[in-house]
């Protein structure tokens, strides 16, 4: 059987089970392959631009896979947007998004017409300079907003503005000067700074995409607590994400060291041996391992121990009983000392590779003899010299005489 890759995505896992594609926030549907999944209910879910999604009634029993753009009921008129999810997950998906109420989920009118996608481009063309524009107006009249996106609907009737403000807007003058200006019915939508974030999209520090912005649908607070419990210094640098707020990924594991920390020895008990008193220094609870040092200030005499050795220290001095040392065999601890570099080490060696590298170069350069001649040759040549030489030097010397001592 051959491979089928995912038809109205790029990136898909089977034949429609779409994992990652060009649309945000998107499910993996495990029930695809499941006979009647889609026939157990009508309900679709449909995405818009980012991280807008909808959920609509297939009334028209119209066959839809993912990909599909379909027209849908809006109010005023109708929108565009892409299918994202069909079958039985769509019920999971909407108790997520918590919609209650029956009128929340409309109908789905067609698949998409080459009519209705002119339109849609004509009305995605506006959404950028709509933006630049709508934000100097409200610069304009002195509102304390940021307009983060605009989002025009399918049939251009209608513009949603995405705004952050850190204290209450009063926009209702603003909502008048848009609406003269672009001639839309207008919609104001105040976002979080990681709503922005997901809308918007982007890597991490990690190297991947944004989790706002690929699965995440509901934020969780995140508080500095969960930065102590994990030990990560608390440099706001590090600790704050594209969004300049916490990372949503300090959560994710601090119920793991919440539970970890259960079996970690407290900080206020004082381990007491034969030798000395010991103090809890540092702990490493991913390994299971606690460093303890026998002054409560500086790091002196440490010993890092397991959990279950400092556990059963702990009961040991409750009975009275005191071991010899923290570590797991008993035995003293051998005192370690620092080593001495002038009497130990020899501060000569470095000159030995030097004085070898200069005898090799000086080797090498007696070897090399002009004019192509080999090694023999300049031997030979350099005993003759050293021969004419020692001749020259056992000749008597010849004393020359004056006329007048003669």
């Amino acid at each position: 059987m051959k491979f089928k890759i995912a038809h109205g995505c790029g990136r898909g896992l089977c034949h429609g089970a779409c994992g990652r594609q060009d649309r945000q926030l998107n499910t993996y549907d495990w029930l695809y392959d499941v006979p009647g999944n889609t026939d157990r209910t009508d309900l679709v879910e449909v995405q818009f631009k980012n991280t807008r999604k909808g959920y609509y009634h297939n009334v028209n029993n119209i066959e839809l896979k993912k990909g599909d753009i379909v027209a849908v009921e809006a109010n005023p008129g109708h929108d565009i947007g892409v299918v994202t999810l069909t079958g039985e997950l769509v019920k999971l998906q909407i108790k997520k998004a918590n919609l209650k109420s029956a009128d929340d989920i409309k109908r789905i009118y067609r698949i998409a017409k080459p009519v209705d996608m002119d339109k849609y481009h004509e009305a995605k063309s506006r959404e950028h300079a709509t933006m630049i524009q709508s934000r100097q107006i409200a610069k304009d009249l002195g509102l304390q907003m940021k307009i983060g996106d605009v989002e025009y609907q399918g049939d251009g009737n209608k513009a949603i503005f995405y705004y952050i403000a850190d204290e209450r807007v009063d926009f209702r003058q603003l909502i008048k000067v848009l609406a003269e200006t672009f001639h839309v019915r207008i919609e104001m939508k105040q976002i979080g700074a990681r709503q922005e974030a997901g809308r918007i999209g982007g890597t991490g520090p990690c190297g991947r995409e944004l989790c706002c912005a690929t699965w995440m649908k509901n934020f969780v607070s995140v508080s500095t607590n969960a930065a102590r419990i994990q030990d990560i210094s608390l440099n706001p640098q590090k600790l704050a994400g594209m969004c300049a707020k916490l990372k949503c990924c300090l959560n994710y594991e601090a119920d793991d060291y919440v539970e970890a920390r259960r079996s970690m020895p407290s900080k206020e008990i004082v381990l007491q041996t034969k030798d000395s008193d010991h103090y809890l220094v540092k702990s490493d609870i991913l390994t299971g391992l606690v460093t303890y040092s026998t002054d409560k200030n500086t790091m002196s005499n440490v010993e890092t121990i397991s959990f279950d050795r400092a556990h059963h220290i702990i009961e040991m001095n409750k009975h009275g009983e005191k071991p010899l040392s923290l570590t797991e065999n008993g035995k003293p601890k051998k005192e370690s000392r620092p080593a001495d570099l002038l009497a130990e080490a020899d501060i000569s060696r470095f000159d030995k590779s030097r004085k070898k590298k200069r005898n090799n170069a000086s080797r090498n350069r007696n070897n090399r003899q002009p004019n192509g001649g080999n090694r023999q040759q300049g031997n030979a040549a350099q005993n003759r010299n050293k021969d004419s030489v020692r001749e020259t030097a056992q000749q008597p010397k010849k004393t020359e005489t004056s006329p007048k001592q003669e």
